[in-house]
């Protein structure tokens, strides 16, 4: 990045802006659960290939080419495209090609921002004397990610992470592509605003019902017509990406704001009970998660998706910031307990959980009468269990035979 002596902000210091170079890598690998299994079995290469059964944790380029999409009905899925090969997912598999592309990332670069298991942020700026132009690292990390995990990745190259994430979007599959300097309007302008971060479906469909489909359009619009559109915030954003502007660096040692976990449940009626006992799974995970990782959480949000594939967040936000299994859990069913009669009227099939405003354990203030946390507590020894016998060794008796639903990988927090 570098300073600029003409822009200032209204606290008087200097914008940082983009810097002035395309060298800002994003890596993200294609289709990765399903390309993990083409990889591993060669008969399903060229395929069309669906993870996961109930709901589609990801789909082969073959099988998108019918229309399938994550995270989609698995019988929807299956009548778009009747002859796809359907598959169970390996999650210890994945989580293990994540691990071997994230070292040919630090391979090449100190300076990585993990995004999620499958797609990362690289800052090559610093290495054209050792290591040459950008567009000859990204060519030379694809190759050695098939060479060496066996698996196709896309790369973006850009001046920001916005473009640079854009860039590799459109190059899929397993492609390359430079948006230089010069070339960012050119680039971006054409391309849907749904392209734009913070475009979903509701503000797509806004943004459409006034005649804007194209981000060249939004761009010449203007922020203050777009205020009464979308509201100050939203504009204010959408209309700084939409002339590429975004100062962001690539972060290293950022720990996560937020962590999540859900459950596909069909379209089959689920009585209270049972999605009950969902829920207190989802929070035995989560604050296990939260726990092992040395954080606490103030922050409760319930996520659930419809019938009618609609979706909607419940949250609330706790007196004290705690990694206690049964303070985070009788925060969600109270949630959960609010939304019950629309879940009624609707039905069900997700219930997620979510735990944000997320802190380091021992950052947090101790309340009176100043007692640290417990170590031999009841969520300690559960903790002690799981991790010497499984996480299914010790579950709660309402999710007997019912299970505890996939467990996705993350990036170490």
């Amino acid at each position: 990045m570098f300073v600029s002596d003409a822009p200032v902000s209204r606290s008087g210091r200097p914008r940082i802006l983009a810097r002035p170079e395309a060298s800002i890598l994003h890596a993200d690998l294609d289709s990765f659960y399903a390309s993990v299994e083409q990889r591993d079995d060669p008969w399903l290469r060229g395929k069309p290939v669906i993870v996961g059964g109930g709901v589609v944790l990801a789909a082969s380029y073959e099988a998108k080419a019918f229309g399938v999409r994550t995270p989609m009905n698995g019988g929807q899925a299956r009548r778009l495209c009747p002859h796809a090969i359907v598959v169970p997912p390996r999650m210890s598999a994945y989580a293990e090609a994540s691990r071997a592309v994230f070292e040919i990332f630090r391979d090449t670069t100190p300076v990585v921002e993990g995004v999620s298991i499958d797609e990362a942020f690289l800052d090559v700026g610093g290495l054209r004397r050792i290591a040459g132009e950008p567009v000859a690292i990204a060519t030379r990390l694809r190759a050695e990610v098939r060479d060496r995990v066996g698996l196709p990745i896309s790369v973006g190259i850009a001046r920001t992470k916005f473009l640079a994430k854009v860039a590799s979007a459109v190059a899929k599959p397993d492609g390359l592509r430079l948006v230089p300097p010069d070339g960012e309007l050119d680039f971006l302008h054409p391309l849907p605003v749904e392209r734009l971060w913070g475009v979903g479906d509701v503000t797509a469909r806004t943004l459409h019902e006034h005649g804007i489909t194209r981000v060249g359009q939004l761009a010449e619009l203007g922020e203050r017509p777009l205020r009464a559109i979308l509201g100050p915030a939203a504009a204010r954003h959408l209309y700084a990406l939409s002339w590429a502007r975004d100062p962001r660096r690539v972060e290293t040692g950022r720990r996560r704001r937020s962590i999540g976990a859900q459950r596909a449940l069909g379209r089959k009626h689920r009585p209270p009970d049972e999605i009950e006992a969902y829920l207190h799974g989802l929070t035995d995970r989560l604050g296990r998660r939260l726990r092992t990782a040395d954080r606490v959480c103030r922050t409760v949000v319930l996520r659930l998706r419809f019938d009618d594939f609609t979706r909607a967040t419940r949250s609330h936000t706790l007196a004290g910031a705690t990694d206690h299994t049964e303070t985070i859990l009788s925060a969600a069913r109270t949630l959960l307990a609010g939304a019950m009669p629309l879940i009624q009227e609707r039905g069900l099939t997700l219930i997620g959980l979510a735990l944000t405003n997320l802190d380091d354990a021992d950052s947090v203030q101790l309340a009176l009468p100043f007692e640290a946390r417990a170590t031999n507590s009841l969520d300690a020894t559960l903790d002690d269990l799981r991790k010497r016998f499984g996480s299914a060794a010790v579950t709660r008796a309402a999710l007997l035979n019912r299970g505890e639903g996939l467990s996705v990988p993350l990036l170490p927090d």
